[in-house]
């Protein structure tokens, strides 16, 4: 009966069922307390227990994983008990948000109501705050460009406050980070100044980001007495997946809870960590294991069963021999070319020839890299649609900056606002025209057209051609620094020569910028969020239902349109988040300030900081029939697993360094090193590149199933030998036979 009520610690490698199993503990629990239906489970007795009628809380790592649990718990359990779910960080915020008022009481705020920031607009703000340090030279030694600087600054303030460690201590933490080039103490003191009064500044002004709410949670709201007797009274039953990806401030959530009676039960992959490096603390967490029944979870998985040991024993032991992998002939095969565009064009066709032979389905195939630049995306996306094979991409997170489409919508901005000419040139005029006009249906080039006909409500393919709208951007376009604008079409003497309906769709486009120029002057355009919503309602979106429009136009492949939905979606939740911020304390801004909100935004996304990433489909969702394309951290976040597996560049160093995946200075921050009071040294950052490559390579392999190819080309995209850790592997199995494609 004691074994019931023990909160549980559930522990194994991937795919072992971790998941599986707190979502049994999960229902095991709601029907004891919540009694909704009799359990099946055998239980001694039903208890009588004052946790009627309160919501579990589930938490998980990130949002995509948070979704995939709610799908399982909701389907496990037929919807009959409720519960809340959220992402740890998630969790931080709303809890800020909704004591707000203590915070405001503890810290002598502003009685104001707190907003979220944006991470691009995080940036921007402190550039600007930052100026006088960053203008005067103070931070030249960190050798690194202004937006670098900025980001590695209020990285280490995130940092700080996940860990729990005080803003204050970060020139002492700082100090012993000897694995980099010598940066005097001075240069730690600024940063650490210039955080205290970007924590000052932003808290004065309720504004939020993940540093700011982690700072405020855990050493001001977790300590409060009227917060604790709210969280106890709340949450009777946590249960929280994957807490190796959890800050170390988690634990002293789940410590205070589970010293006051809570039950709660947690699932740890030791060969996890994916976060290590971005805030996370997996080894300090594990000590929460002390407290709970520990469940392990023995069954290894996928090709790990069969490879795994020797693999990560090779690794361990040195690089210099060839590892035994003789056990390995049916299932690991090598690809090896000379130069990078010869191995996408292999590993694609190899893709292409299986699936051709049915020895594969697309959904069943992964293709992992390091990193993806956008010449792989670009080669491996056009040799497979080529053929038929649709591929998707995890969370690709291009900016917005590189759609054609939002280039476009900027330039209408520039057109419509005075002042602004600037930001505005004729190649950026052609290619709106050009964009805009195959946009537009055709019930809007001719008014001769029957708007009721099923044709009329299709775009028109090319309408403003590259040719006839450099034509118009050449001899139509005014350039202006005050007032730049599109001439009447007869500007152009040979204009007859351009067409009917490309002159139609140019009047047509030149009419409505007029018309939303008069209303800015007649002060009938409020924001330039109205002006973006109502130039993708018109031009994006033409009919009243855009949505069945968009499915219905067959001249565009359905994933594409789906892909634009999004960029779309993204840009108007920035364009709302950014006007929001800048008028926060000043809701109706003079005609020039609009101008120069106007004018930051456009400048903000030509910089390429603000990105979109595709809503990604719920676990109980259809799987789509698509080959799937991922960085190793994307991949590995996501929990993905397929059959067959393709790891790209298999040779290059990146599979040994850190990269994107950790943030400077991150290892100072966990609690087992600080603890140790020890300079990090080069060969501490060696030891920890080593560790991190046996658990990628071992939770890789235990995420395929049947087949893996490791493809590797001599010479890296800039020429140069690929000579990485892993290249032995290589040449320790067969050569996969040659496509007859």
């Amino acid at each position: 009966m004691a074994v019931v009520w023990q909160s549980l610690w559930i522990t194994g490698g991937s795919r072992t069922g971790k998941t599986t199993r707190l979502v049994e503990q999960f229902c095991l629990w709601s029907q004891m307390y919540l009694g909704a239906i009799k359990a099946p489970y055998s239980a001694p007795f039903k208890p009588k227990h004052p946790l009627q009628g309160l919501r579990p809380l589930v938490l998980a790592a990130n949002g995509t994983n948070k979704r995939h649990l709610v799908d399982r718990i909701t389907q496990a359990s037929a919807g009959q008990y409720p519960f809340s779910a959220i992402t740890i960080m998630g969790f931080f915020q709303q809890e800020v948000l909704l004591f707000w008022p203590l915070l405001i009481e503890a810290l002598d705020l502003r009685a104001q109501f707190p907003q979220r920031l944006r991470p691009e607009l995080e940036q921007e703000l402190a550039s600007q705050l930052w100026s006088p340090e960053i203008d005067s030279g103070k931070l030249t030694d960190l050798g690194k460009g202004r937006d670098r600087i900025v980001r590695t600054t209020l990285d280490l303030l995130q940092l700080a406050a996940l860990s729990g460690t005080p803003v204050e201590d970060l020139p002492s933490i700082l100090e012993r980070h000897e694995a980099v080039d010598d940066i005097p103490e001075t240069t730690y003191t600024c940063m650490t100044e210039m955080l205290l009064r970007w924590q000052n500044w932003c808290q004065q002004k309720g504004l939020l980001t993940y540093g700011i709410i982690a700072d405020l949670y855990w050493p001001h709201l977790l300590k409060h007495p009227t917060y604790q007797k709210h969280l106890l009274n709340q949450h009777r039953v946590i249960l929280a997946d994957d807490v190796d990806e959890y800050p170390a401030i988690a634990r002293h959530v789940f410590e205070f809870l589970l010293e006051n009676q809570v039950m709660g039960a947690f699932t740890y992959n030791p060969q996890g960590a994916v976060r290590l490096g971005l805030g996370a603390d997996p080894k300090y967490l594990a000590q929460l294991q002390d407290r709970c029944q520990i469940e392990q979870l023995s069954p290894v998985e996928g090709l790990a069963k069969t490879l795994g040991t020797q693999v990560v024993s090779w690794i361990n032991q040195d690089y210099g021999h060839f590892p035994d992998l003789s056990n390995s002939q049916q299932s690991v095969f090598a690809i090896e070319t000379t130069s990078r565009a010869e191995l996408l064009r292999r590993t694609a066709t190899t893709i292409i020839e299986a699936i051709k032979n049915d020895q594969v389905q697309p959904q069943d195939i992964a293709i992992i890299a390091p990193g993806l630049d956008a010449i792989a995306r670009y080669s491996i996306r056009e040799i497979l649609t080529h053929e038929g094979i649709a591929l998707e991409e995890i969370q690709p997170q291009q900016p917005l900056i590189t759609s054609s489409v939002v280039r476009s919508l900027l330039t209408l901005l520039a057109l419509v606002y005075p002042g602004l000419g600037r930001l505005v040139d004729k190649d950026a005029i052609a290619e709106m025209l050009t964009i805009i006009s195959s946009h537009i249906p055709e019930s809007k080039h001719s008014s001769t057209s029957d708007p009721d006909s099923p044709a009329a409500n299709f775009p028109i393919q090319n309408a403003i051609d590259p040719v006839r709208a450099g034509l118009l951007a050449d001899h139509c376009f005014a350039l202006d620094v005050q007032n730049p604008k599109l001439l009447p079409i007869n500007t152009f003497p040979r204009w007859d020569c351009l067409g009917y309906r490309a002159a139609n769709t140019y009047k047509y486009i030149c009419e409505w910028l007029a018309l939303q120029q008069q209303q800015y002057h007649q002060n009938l355009l409020p924001s330039p969020v109205a002006l973006l919503e109502r130039a993708i309602q018109e031009f994006f979106l033409p009919r009243a239902t855009g949505s069945s429009y968009l499915i219905m136009d067959m001249n565009r492949p359905a994933l594409k349109v789906f892909a634009q939905i999004d960029l779309l979606r993204e840009l108007m939740e920035t364009a709302i988040h950014f006007w929001n911020i800048y008028t926060r304390d000043k809701p109706q801004p003079s005609p020039l300030e609009t101008v120069e909100i106007t004018r930051q935004f456009i400048e903000l996304l030509r910089r390429g900081v603000v990105t979109a990433n595709p809503y990604p489909m719920g676990e109980m969702a259809v799987k789509p029939h698509r080959v799937t394309l991922a960085t190793i951290f994307q991949y590995r976040v996501n929990h993905q697993s397929h059959s067959w597996h393709f790891w790209l560049d298999v040779a290059s160093p990146l599979w040994f360094q850190e990269g994107a995946s950790s943030l400077w200075g991150a290892p100072l921050f966990l609690r087992d090193i600080q603890q140790q009071r020890q300079p990090w040294t080069s060969e501490d950052m060696m030891a920890a590149n080593q560790q991190r490559l046996q658990r990628i390579v071992w939770d890789l392999l235990s995420r395929v199933s049947d087949r893996l190819y490791l493809c590797h080309s001599e010479l890296s995209v800039n020429g140069q030998e690929q000579l990485g850790p892993l290249l032995p592997l290589v040449n320790s199995v067969q050569y996969a036979p040659r496509p007859n494609l």
